[in-house]
């Protein structure tokens, strides 16, 4: 019995240890088991969803890689049009050089001491006439606007009435070069200062009418011109008007410096050419004026006349009178290259004189003239 009773609860207690393992065990197995249930059908669903997304953006990627191949054709189709355009379009030809006159008479290729940038030059001292430097100086040259300053002298030495009242007209318009003037037809104003800007600003309006109002006109003014440049010797002087304009108003260096001391005599040329700026009424306005010469504005130069020029076929053109060193000098510029280059020269002989101080045309000088 005894041993009965002991089985029986040994069979209990292992009964009893056993029901946990086999209560866990099949825990286990059903978590695992569901588990294995959930995973395919997770493993499906994603699939799915992701084969629905890959659908849907299928057509848009379709879309975008379409259009991004038009885009592209489109900027080959342009690239090939425009080489294609560059490819054809002939260059514009290029703008053959100016010649002046001093140019085509290959004046340009002599060399002076001073390495002046004028074809021509004439330098002279005024109180002695000695030549203290010259360049191509016997070369007949067409003068540009230099040709006022003997519409000045013609003028004064006509002793017109200074105050009587000029008409601009159209026949004051430049019919020769085309050039623009501040001077509207109609505008009024005294002889004296159309004069005034003529020779400080080259006012080719003003210059016009000065001759024009000249007794018996421009053609005796014309007229006046030339036998005013007879009577000073210039052998190779000619006008056939009083601006400048005509490339036929032509004189040679050596002729110039004739004039400017000619036109020294009288004041009233001396101070209108060099008037650094002046306002003049013009009756119904009121113009300001520059003078074309900037170096009447530095101190460091004493002018006493000046008068500046310029057309295509007579390059940039400069007269002055001036003193230097306590000398005064008349230097004569024709035929220059550049717009600064003739005042340059101006500053290279000046600087020539201070230092060499000479009395007379060096050797070298004399013969190219």
């Amino acid at each position: 019995m005894l041993r009965s009773a002991l089985g029986i609860v040994m069979t209990c207690l292992a009964l009893a240890v056993a029901a946990p393992a086999v209560q866990a065990a099949g825990t286990s197995k059903s978590s695992t088991k569901k588990t294995v249930i959930k995973k395919p059908a997770t493993k499906a669903k994603t699939s799915s969803a992701r084969r629905a997304s890959s659908s849907a953006k299928a057509p848009k990627a379709a879309k975008l890689a379409k259009r991004s191949t038009t885009a592209k054709k489109t900027v080959v189709a342009k690239q090939k049009a425009s080489v294609q355009h560059v490819a054809f379009t002939p260059s514009a030809p290029a703008a053959p050089p100016v010649l002046t006159a001093g140019d085509m008479a290959g004046l340009h290729q002599t060399r002076d001491p001073l390495a002046l940038k004028s074809n021509a030059a004439f330098v002279i001292d005024q109180a002695t006439s000695q030549v203290l430097f010259e360049k191509n100086a016997s070369f007949s040259l067409p003068i540009a606007s230099l040709t006022k300053l003997m519409t000045a002298l013609v003028v004064v030495e006509a002793r017109q009435d200074m105050d009587e009242v000029l008409e601009v007209t159209s026949d004051d318009i430049d019919r020769e070069k085309n050039s623009s003037s501040r001077l509207r037809v109609g505008s009024q104003m005294t002889r004296a200062n159309m004069l005034h800007i003529a020779l400080m600003s080259s006012e080719n309006r003003a210059a016009s009418a000065l001759g024009r109002n000249y007794p018996g006109g421009l053609p005796a003014f014309v007229a006046a011109m030339n036998a005013k440049a007879r009577g000073l010797g210039m052998k190779d002087a000619r006008f056939v008007d009083s601006t400048g304009l005509s490339s036929h108003n032509v004189a040679s260096a050596r002729d110039l410096a004739k004039l400017v001391v000619a036109a020294y005599q009288y004041p009233v040329i001396r101070d209108y050419s060099t008037d650094p700026s002046y306002a003049v009424d013009a009756g119904r306005y009121q113009l300001n004026y520059m003078n074309s010469n900037r170096l009447v504005k530095n101190p460091g130069w004493e002018i006493g006349l000046q008068k500046t020029g310029y057309i295509a076929e007579a390059g940039r053109c400069l007269v002055m009178q001036a003193r230097i060193e306590g000398r005064p000098v008349v230097m004569v510029f024709l035929d220059s290259k550049g717009k600064e280059t003739r005042l340059a020269d101006a500053n290279r002989v000046r600087k020539w004189l201070e230092v060499a101080r000479p009395q007379a045309a060096s050797p070298l000088a004399a013969r190219q003239g």
